[in-house]
């Protein structure tokens, strides 16, 4: 009787924790036949209400991104091209400072095979991506696409087989707070695009206002008003003819942006943002256009061109108009150049339509005054005389061509993990850079093509004092700060000379670090290793937080950065607690002697994250991220795990429970 009582709690038990796993995404996979020996291997994921999976080209230093791994290629089949993926979202992640790309809803992604081997009949993939809701979920599935056999190429055949990984997840109610996600009818245009598009649109607009006031572009409305109202033989044919220059400007650089995207393909520059080279050949682009603003040199078109053009604008009528709109652009060029490419490679690099809404934006800004004062001449007599200030607000967009080219410089120091362009580096680069623009707005310091300065204008002095601020207050960065204002520009403060900041580690000496320890985040002692954090927590009899994190998870981060700084929690995590910080996505590869096959999943653990990801689903049967662990000296929880807690008040009083259970257990 005891026996059979045994086996009936042993499966209700076991009936729980099923209960509690979570699958948030249901893949189903097909083989497609394109020719005798291509085909299509296809993957449909349908992703479970309010969770969300990253893309493959999710940039680097943000969330996990999808990646497809083939086994046995060599020899048997190969790849051609990169896996295609259905429409994703995209929306900028200010914990990370970069965009981050994901399917909610569902999920297609197709990778096309070329089979050389006849007898190649199966075709295996790993999938490893990440899931998001309030927790992250690191999935690991395996799937085996089954070839036909020469004999039967003529038909399609529907993937046979698909393994998957058993992930849990265990989550409590009330526990945690939906991650800020745009919500998107998938047969609907994506809120979330048309956000980052309109953003990209109002500071194309502001980059075209900045062109018009340059001295290459300023001086000319004057002498386009006057060509209009001397050519026009009636006000309103004066006005139609104004109405058609604006619209010609804004085509030309239209068609700009639609070349650009038309040539590049609308995701192969999303895919180039994070490539090495792409940002090297573009912060090499931003210095020659800094130094051109700056006075070194100027940018110019052959003049054959703008000559050519100009006589063609002589013919007059529409095409006429259309000429003159593009030797507006060419002789502009020298001042426009550099903020047209710096706008081209900001908005391409976000891929799909970007840059052509970023030169409608650009565009619009240029051609609406020149459409408006040739339409009401007397508003010329309103406008500021032509001066020594373009050739301020020249120099103005030069100093900042400069701070943006280390940006370029920096993601590629980031993704190469050079460590060449640290935080402080950097952020003394940009220290330097706007100090610079202040001494000169404040007439310190003069470019070649600068007028004598007999005084400073009022608008000059009110840059120069924002600018001042504005260096001043980026010097604390330097010492830890986290100069949220520009978060998304300097690497993070963990790529980092000093990650506590230079004044961070001044009260702790690293000569009393216990082994296999570093000081993590807020400068708490912390292990990334299980076994070396119990030991100590033993010497030192205090009770374990175990804390699995991810580097690519941004409640982690949230938690981090936002409720283990208040100063009741950081008390506990410093002087109650051992902190173990257990990273599920650490790519690091285990010795070969410890790698193993796991008996919960079935997958291969090669790597420090695998290890701690199994460790979490065998132990906790769940595998989310954040998840925390009190536990005493004997590895038994002090009380119920907790995930994503937002609130800093109900995090103490946990760290508060499970302390005080500790003290009368030991």
């Amino acid at each position: 009787m005891k026996k059979i009582l045994f086996i009936l709690i042993a499966l209700l038990s076991l009936s729980t924790i099923k209960a509690q796993m979570l699958d948030p995404v249901k893949w189903t996979s097909k083989t497609e036949k394109i020719s005798e020996t291509e085909f299509n291997l296809i993957l449909n994921g349908i992703i479970d209400k309010d969770w969300h999976v990253y893309s493959q080209f999710t940039p680097d230093d943000g969330p996990l991104p999808m990646v497809l791994t083939f086994k046995d290629q060599k020899g048997n089949f190969e790849l051609i091209g990169k896996a295609k993926e259905s429409l994703y979202k995209k929306q900028f992640n200010d914990v990370f400072g970069v965009d981050e790309y994901y399917f909610e809803n569902k999920v297609t992604v197709t990778q096309r095979v070329k089979i050389t081997n006849p007898k190649t009949l199966k075709v295996l993939l790993n999938l490893d991506y990440q899931v998001c809701k309030d927790v992250c979920i690191n999935q690991n599935k395996n799937f085996t696409f089954t070839i036909p056999a020469i004999a039967k190429l003529d038909q399609s055949v529907s993937n046979i087989d698909t393994v998957a990984t058993k992930d849990t997840t265990l989550i409590k109610k009330n526990t945690f707070v939906k991650e800020s996600i745009t919500s998107v009818n998938p047969s609907g245009p994506k809120k979330g695009d048309g956000k980052g598009l309109w953003t990209i649109f109002f500071l194309a607009f502001l980059g075209g206002f900045a062109a018009l006031l340059t001295p290459c572009v300023f001086p000319m409305i004057p002498m386009t008003v006057s060509f209009f109202t001397k050519q026009s033989k009636t006000p309103a044919q004066g006005k139609k003819n104004a109405i058609l220059y604006g619209i010609s400007i804004i085509a030309i650089y239209v068609i700009l942006g639609l070349l650009v995207t038309t040539i590049f393909g609308a995701d192969a520059l999303n895919a180039l943002s994070t490539n090495v080279w792409f940002n090297i050949i573009f912060f090499v682009l931003l210095i020659v256009f800094a130094f051109s603003f700056l006075g070194a040199f100027e940018i110019m078109l052959p003049n054959s061109w703008a000559n050519k053009v100009d006589k063609q604008a002589d013919r007059g009528g529409v095409v006429g108009i259309l000429f003159m709109a593009l030797a507006l652009a060419i002789v502009s060029f020298s001042c426009t150049g550099p903020i047209v490419g710096t706008l081209l490679v900001e908005s391409a690099s976000k891929g799909g339509i970007a840059p052509i809404i970023g030169m409608l934006g650009f565009s619009s800004a240029l051609a609406l005054p020149f459409m408006f004062f040739a339409m009401f001449p007397g508003w010329l007599h309103s406008m500021p005389k032509s001066g020594g200030w373009l050739n301020t607000v020249k120099v103005s967009l030069g100093f900042l061509e400069l701070a943006l080219a280390f940006k370029f410089l920096s993601n590629a120091d980031l993704v190469l993990q050079l460590h060449l362009l640290e935080r402080e580096i950097f952020l003394a680069i940009w220290i330097a850079v706007f100090g610079t623009w202040a001494f000169y707005l404040f007439g310190k310091i003069t470019t070649p093509h600068d007028s004598p300065l007999s005084h400073i204008s009022v608008g000059r002095l009110s840059l120069g004092v924002l600018v001042l601020a504005f260096t001043v207050y980026m010097i604390p960065g330097l010492f830890g700060a986290p100069l949220k204002l520009i978060s998304a520009f300097p690497p993070p403060q963990t790529y980092s000379e000093s990650p506590n900041g230079f004044l961070g580690t001044a009260s702790v000496s690293k000569e009393i670090l216990p082994d296999g320890a570093k000081f993590g985040e807020h400068n708490i002692i912390t292990f990334n290793d299980y076994y070396k954090g119990l030991a100590y927590a033993k010497t030192v009899n205090k009770p374990v937080m175990l804390d699995f994190t991810g580097f690519a998870c941004v409640n982690c981060r949230k938690m981090e950065i936002n409720v283990w700084s208040d100063e009741k929690v950081l008390q506990h995590l410093k002087n109650d607690v051992v902190l173990i910080s257990l990273y599920v996505d650490d790519k690091r590869e285990l010795p070969k002697g410890e790698q193993y096959v796991s008996k919960e999943t079935g997958n291969e653990v090669v790597t420090i994250g695998n290890k701690w990801s199994d460790f979490i689903i065998t132990r906790y049967k769940t595998n989310t991220q954040p998840y925390y662990v009190l536990m005493g000296l004997d590895e038994q929880n002090l009380n119920a795990p907790i995930s994503y807690t937002p609130d800093s008040n109900d995090y103490e009083n946990w760290l508060k429970d499970g302390i005080s259970r500790f003290k009368k257990i030991r």
